[in-house]
């Protein structure tokens, strides 16, 4: 019973570790996403610095 609840925990790091790796079209996509969001500051402004810094948290956080 005890070996079937560590064979999950010993095989995780493994998985984590297969998913590190970005291909061609992320790599692409995150380009386009950050080109959006540059034009989105360009076209509409943060209005002011807690603005400002909200979407620095946002686009930290959904990177």
């Amino acid at each position: 019973m005890r070996t079937l609840f560590m064979v999950p925990v010993l095989l995780m790091p493994i998985a984590l570790a297969a998913c590190h790796q970005e291909g061609p079209a992320e790599s692409a996509g995150r380009k386009l996403d950050n080109a959006g969001q540059s034009i989105r500051d360009t076209l509409d402004p943060p209005q002011g610095p807690a603005e400002s810094v909200g979407r620095k948290v946002d686009r930290t956080l959904n990177d």
